[in-house]
């Protein structure tokens, strides 16, 4: 009874084909949720350009004057602002859909910064045929860092460790 009940929540949380009118509703439902949040915040007048990421999610970039508030030390808050305006868009809509906040281009340069951080530890890894223990990373980071490899032959990738602590290794294939 039990593996039933686990295969219909699996199948439930399958997202459905997604249709432009649909992605216009997704986009719709995340900046009216974003900019309902951000009334909350001192930022002044702010600009919410909306487009499509490499990976098929939604990025919303908000753009204005004193946004540093809502990226936080280290992206603490932008990291917690993406997580309620993803909560509350999937609760509104109905299913899943990846919904990516940025703030003036941060998100964009963390990724090219963790994007550089996995090819070098790839070929430490080839080169020292050794596995290479990145510093502990948020979902976000760890799933850039295995997209960033994962069409490198020389290495694999495997998430370890829980909760605030859990990492990416970087493996040799020795291939």
């Amino acid at each position: 009874m039990e593996e039933e009940e686990i295969t219909q929540m699996e199948s439930d949380d399958q997202e459905p084909e997604v249709t432009d009118e649909m992605l216009d509703e997704i986009a719709d439902t995340a900046i009216d949720v974003l900019q309902s949040i951000l009334k909350f915040f001192n930022v002044g007048e702010v600009t919410i350009d909306e487009y499509e990421g490499d990976e098929g999610e939604l990025i919303l970039d908000i753009t204005g004057e004193s946004l540093a508030i809502l990226i936080g030390r280290h992206g603490k808050t932008l990291e917690a602002l993406q997580f309620v305006v993803s909560a509350i868009t999937v609760r509104r809509i109905g299913y899943r859909y990846p919904v990516i906040v940025d703030i003036e281009g941060y998100k964009s340069r963390q990724r090219q910064k963790l994007e550089a951080l996995a090819r070098s530890s790839a070929n430490r890894a080839a080169s020292q045929h050794r596995n290479v223990k990145l510093r502990p990373m948020t979902p976000y980071e760890r799933r850039i860092i295995h997209i960033a490899l994962r069409d490198d032959e020389r290495v694999e990738t495997a998430s370890e460790g829980e909760g605030s602590n859990r990492h990416v290794v970087v493996i040799p294939t020795h291939a």
